[in-house]
């Protein structure tokens, strides 16, 4: 049996039918923004595989550090040990975080991630003598992942999870930020969305231990930029109420939106932030939960004033030295005119899109555009137009998007935005 024929069979891919797969591509190596498929066909990666390789694939600097602690230590539990790439990181993340973030734990993934901060948001109301706040509010729109609480905070109407509905916890959705980034933030609050939000959160805060959201960016829920102004209004009502704010910066951290954190575009520090995908430069699963002092001592002098999570693979050292690595990249500043760049080629590039039929509205900012259709887009029909045209594309509801690597030459952003062209005036 071939590999592909295998694949076919046995091996069953995300968001996909085992019985009926689409197009699958076997991927033979990828160096750079470009991935070469078994037969030769190279592409660019316009997803950044899935918006974690911000600086490409094999990055020679990130794969010196990983061969490097390969062979000096691989993996060690973290119960009662450190070492030094767990050290390192540490520092990197408390002095680039927001001010105030000053405690790292490390985890696996990105929804490990969420689970995580949702654990420890629970668990410092309990320590602070609030026993009853157990559930979580968010904006409608939202994606947090696919592990069991975390689809609890996704939306229960368009996300991906409505068939665990009645499966899940209840929690409070708020709706969806109504003002866009691009828009006049206006001060009427019925209008911009924060006396929706206030009424849920004081009609429910005796019930609701944090208020978890994706700053100005909603990813996976529809690629949907909204004004910053909600965050820094959600953040007054969380500190009035006692309600812990949670940023997911999952997708947004390192530098996707133009900022290093979509946090900084706001000016607004939350008590908890879920950090991954990029973490690494895409080249291992890795995440962190920054959280703020007030929590870490909340918790620390509460009953059992332990922290009640612990990964196997928890501040794995050789995914500490990968993101070291990475974020020595960025150390310099230089990736904010490379992603500069993006956008403003990106926005030129896609111009002719507002124009078609079937287009609803056009959109970027950093390293992030999107042509959203009025209807839905399949992706497994975008897949071999992907292989002709070559960029790597993968839509996703109505949207037509790209999250490219950071290190687009000017004729790769061209070729990026002529095959989603193609895909919005063919699918």
């Amino acid at each position: 049996m071939t590999d592909a024929a295998f694949d076919r069979d046995h091996l069953w891919h995300p968001y996909t039918n085992v019985m009926a797969p689409g197009p699958t591509f076997l991927v033979e190596r990828a160096e750079g923004a470009w991935i070469t498929l078994q037969d030769g066909t190279e592409m660019i990666d316009a997803m950044s595989s899935w918006w974690c390789m911000i600086h490409g694939h094999r990055h020679p600097a990130i794969t010196a550090a990983m061969h490097a602690q390969i062979d000096r230590l691989p993996h060690v539990m973290f119960g009662g040990l450190t070492h030094r790439p767990a050290v390192e990181l540490g520092r990197r993340l408390v002095a680039m975080t927001p001010e105030g973030l000053d405690h790292v734990f490390y985890c696996d993934s990105g929804s490990v991630a969420v689970e995580v901060a949702m654990k420890m948001a629970v668990q410092h109301q309990i320590a602070a003598g609030n026993p009853g706040r157990t559930r979580f509010a968010t904006p409608r729109g939202g994606y947090h992942g696919d592990t069991w609480k975390a689809m609890s905070v996704c939306d229960p109407v368009n996300g991906m999870h409505h068939l665990f509905e009645g499966a899940l916890n209840i929690q409070y959705f708020a709706p969806r930020p109504p003002i866009t980034l691009d828009e006049d933030w206006p001060e009427d609050d019925e209008e911009n969305g924060i006396a929706a939000l206030s009424r849920l959160l004081h009609e429910h805060g005796d019930q609701i231990a944090g208020l978890i959201l994706e700053p100005m960016v909603q990813g996976a829920g529809g690629m949907r930029f909204y004004h910053p102004e909600y965050l820094r209004r959600a953040r007054k009502l969380c500190d009035e109420l006692g309600i812990l704010m949670i940023f997911d910066e999952i997708a947004t951290g390192f530098g996707r939106t133009g900022e290093m954190f979509a946090a900084d575009l706001a000016g607004v520090t939350p008590d908890i932030m879920c950090l991954g995908k990029a973490l690494t430069g895409g080249h291992l699963s890795f995440a962190a939960v920054m959280a703020s002092g007030h929590v870490a001592r909340t918790i620390g002098g509460g009953e059992p004033g332990l922290f009640m999570h612990g990964p196997t693979f928890m501040g794995n050292p050789l995914a500490c030295a990968a993101a070291c690595a990475s974020l020595d990249l960025l150390a310099d500043g230089t990736w904010r005119d490379r992603v500069g760049a993006i956008a403003q080629r990106m926005e030129a590039g896609l111009a002719p899109a507002r124009e078609m039929p079937g287009v609803a509205d056009v959109r970027v900012l950093g390293a992030i555009a999107v042509i959203e259709m009025d209807h839905v887009v399949s992706a497994d029909a975008a897949h071999p137009i992907s292989r002709e045209t070559g960029v790597w594309l993968r839509p996703f509801g109505c949207n037509i998007y790209a999250m490219p690597p950071f290190i687009l030459a000017p004729h790769e952003i061209d070729r990026v935005c002529a095959a989603m062209l193609r895909l919005a005036r063919e699918l």
